[in-house]
């Protein structure tokens, strides 16, 4: 009998977690399987699969734990259809996914595919209960999966399969000088630069203080993104306030989001990865794909991603004085890269290696 995969997301937010289902779900379409998506009529991901031209089956949201009258119409639906494989990335949808596991028993095959690192442990009866319903624990990187062994009771299987990326999307062939025209920044100056929305959690701020406390002043920044929808620019403007009372105006650039990363990776000579701990960095992957070191919080995934240093630097995290210290160490150092050997490193991330990993587990055959 064919497989048949349903991509189960009951999230009405639209982020990583989101994109990445829907992604491995196309690629898998792709690929010739049997694929469709359940989603919340209505959301990001909904309108986003269906521009895809991808098959869909809307469901109603659904209580985190014990909503088992929702449990049941999804069940009776998934076993009309023919499903033979589950699949969520959301925590938020593990307990639905657990209850139709256990009314459908060995006629479906439970996935969950981690995104986010486990924050407390999770030994309690409660959920050492649900997760003996989920066949597959995947985890995108090794400290994840020694985490799911440490941090709970999970006795089914686990593997390690990365998020997969579209390394074709990637302009190989721009040149740095044509990417700092496109961004205006100095031709000959050593570049640092930091991308995502204006927030904390992003670590502009950091970069910033930074910048003040490094002896060599001969470097420039450039910041890329925007304020976080919806919640003020008080950020901003306190990156404005710092860019001004410091007289940073010359070495700092602030330009707006782009969707086209490839130039500004290519522009600068250092990707600075400064959030507190990010649990896998997709867009350290797209740095290391454009052949750009990273300069990289030494917590989360980083360290993993960039094998200890053969992807770049690590600093302490959160630590001004410590990034201040490593930066000042590349410019007097001159520490480079070969740009081919970061490119090597990102191909670990490929999706159609990805795939081939997610139907080996799975066995399944296009």
């Amino acid at each position: 009998m064919k497989a048949k995969l349903a991509y189960l997301c009951s999230s009405t937010s639209w982020g990583g977690l989101e994109m990445n289902h829907l992604r491995n779900a196309s690629w898998m379409h792709q690929r010739g399987h049997d694929v469709t998506i359940f989603c919340v009529k209505g959301t990001p991901l909904a309108k986003e699969t269906q521009e895809r031209g991808l098959p869909v089956q809307f469901i109603e949201e659904h209580k985190k734990y014990y909503d088992f009258k929702k449990a049941n119409t999804l069940a009776k639906l998934l076993l009309e259809l023919g499903v033979t494989h589950l699949l969520i990335r959301s925590t938020f949808d593990m307990s639905i996914a657990a209850a139709v596991k256990r009314k459908l028993g060995h006629k479906i095959q439970t996935s969950y595919f981690m995104e986010m690192q486990l924050g407390v442990k999770k030994t309690n009866l409660l959920h050492t209960l649900r997760f003996r319903y989920i066949d597959l624990w995947s985890c995108p990187l090794n400290w994840l999966e020694e985490q799911v062994h440490t941090m709970t009771k999970f006795q089914n299987k686990t593997v390690v399969i990365p998020s997969g990326m579209d390394l074709s999307v990637f302009n190989q062939t721009l040149s740095k000088e044509t990417a700092r025209k496109q961004l205006d920044l100095p031709a000959n100056k050593l570049v640092f630069g930091l991308i995502g929305r204006f927030d904390p959690q992003k670590g502009q701020l950091l970069l910033l203080e930074a910048m003040q406390k490094s002896q060599n002043k001969d470097y420039h920044v450039v910041l890329l993104g925007e304020p976080t929808m919806h919640e003020g620019d008080d950020y901003f403007q306190k990156m404005e306030a710092i860019i001004q009372q410091n007289d940073l105006q010359e070495r700092v650039h602030v330009r707006p989001f782009m969707k086209d990363v490839t130039t500004f990776f290519k522009a600068v000579d250092w990707f600075v990865m400064a959030t507190k701990a990010e649990t896998f960095g997709m867009v350290t992957i797209e740095s290391l794909a454009c052949g750009t070191p990273v300069l990289g919080s030494n917590a989360g995934g980083t360290p993993e991603i960039l094998n200890t240093a053969e992807g770049g630097c690590l600093f302490k995290t959160l630590d001004a004085d410590d990034l201040a210290k490593q930066i000042d160490h590349i410019c007097d150092a001159k520490i480079s890269f070969d740009e081919s050997d970061l490119c090597k490193m990102a191909e670990h991330y490929d999706h159609r290696k990805v795939c081939d990993m997610v139907e080996k587990v799975l066995k399944i055959n296009a």
